[in-house]
């Protein structure tokens, strides 16, 4: 049946929408020679290290360095650049974002199959996340070239995500019949999975949430947290990671194959190096959240509080592997369907000796 009129000119729009900002994308700078590019990039979340430190300036200025002023970068965070960070996959599958930056966390919640790498209770340091992301990223690659016309050019990932509490606890059998905020479905599962109430706040109110009393702990990023003032009202945070929070940079394979070969190398080398960069820093920063946190002499980057490491102990590991065991693997695998389990037994269920069941 041949598609209605309505919607051939829905897809009319979107095709000229895609080529606009392809040549947007790919358009020479005013005032340059003609073979000067100007690449529309958006990039991770505003105000963090991630975004300041690395992926501004990387556009900003070091992409023009590596190609001679050949290119000239143009970067907005994702949260600022005007649309649903759902939506990021499709923006990029259309063209209207020619290189953009995907949270899996966020897309997850349309395809639950790309969050497989940072599943909560999945990597509890950074070696195994590191292990994790290099097993299953040729299938995030096949993924996004399927179904999105995308080009994987970089995973990134953000600092550890840890549990803060305004009263003391030993471990994870502590947390339960506390209300916990919480930041993704796979977390709230844990935590009911543990006895604990999970609530849905922003970050931007996590702080305020705790001191009224509305959660009495909070999973946030251990250097994040301690910026905005999280070590002011809590007591105790757990160094068991959680959650990382990994991101995908990628370009539209139109957008990707419209650059000539030379820059394509050349910009394809600097994100190599940019990945390596973020990965590095991911590793310090969780470790200098902590060391702030604790008011420990080495915390260099921001305010000092006075709070308890709780360490993580035997028991601690084994709850962790038993709640992604029964809970958060089973229920992923619910949400995602068969062939995420056939994805999971492919790539990561045999080094991780922890197989996936379709129901």
């Amino acid at each position: 049946m041949s598609a209605s009129l309505p919607e051939r000119l829905l897809r009319r729009g979107l095709s000229l929408l895609h080529a606009a900002a392809v040549a947007v994308a790919l358009c020479p700078v005013p005032g340059h020679a003609e073979d000067v590019l100007r690449l529309k990039v958006v990039g991770g979340l505003a105000d963090v290290s991630q975004y300041v430190r690395y992926e501004e300036p990387f556009w900003r200025q070091r992409i023009s360095e590596l190609t001679q002023g050949r290119v000239v970068g143009e970067i907005a965070p994702f949260d600022r650049a005007g649309f649903r960070a759902e939506e990021m996959l499709q923006m990029m599958r259309l063209g209207v974002v020619p290189f953009g930056t995907a949270l899996l966390a966020i897309v997850s919640s349309e395809e639950p199959e790309f969050n497989a790498v940072d599943l909560p209770a999945l990597n509890p340091d950074f070696a195994s996340l590191r292990q994790t992301v290099r097993l299953y990223r040729p299938h995030l690659r096949a993924l996004l070239q399927e179904r999105y016309g995308i080009e994987l050019l970089a995973v990134y990932t953000y600092p550890a995500q840890v549990t803060w509490c305004r009263r003391p606890f030993t471990g994870l059998a502590d947390l339960a019949g506390r209300r916990i905020r919480t930041s993704s479905v796979g977390q709230a599962e844990m935590f009911e999975a543990l006895g604990a109430t999970p609530v849905v706040i922003s970050f931007a109110g996590i702080v305020q949430a705790m001191k009224a009393g509305v959660v009495e702990c909070a999973v946030t990023g251990t250097l994040s947290g301690s910026a905005v003032g999280l070590q002011e009202v809590s007591t105790h945070i757990h160094a068991m990671t959680l959650t990382w929070g990994v991101s995908i940079f990628g370009a539209n394979q139109e957008a990707w194959r419209a650059l000539p070969d030379e820059i394509r190398q050349i910009i394809q080398r600097g994100v190599e190096q940019l990945e390596e960069t973020i990965w590095d820093s991911a590793a310090r920063e969780t470790g200098e959240g902590l060391d702030c946190s604790a008011g420990r002499p080495s915390c260099t980057t921001g305010p000092r509080g006075n709070l308890t490491i709780v360490p993580v102990t035997p028991a601690d590991d084994a709850r962790r592997r038993s709640l992604l065991v029964q809970t958060v693997l089973p229920r992923w695998v619910d949400r995602c369907g068969p062939d995420c389990a056939d994805a999971w037994n492919r790539y990561l269920g045999p080094t991780l000796g922890i197989p996936a069941y379709a129901h």
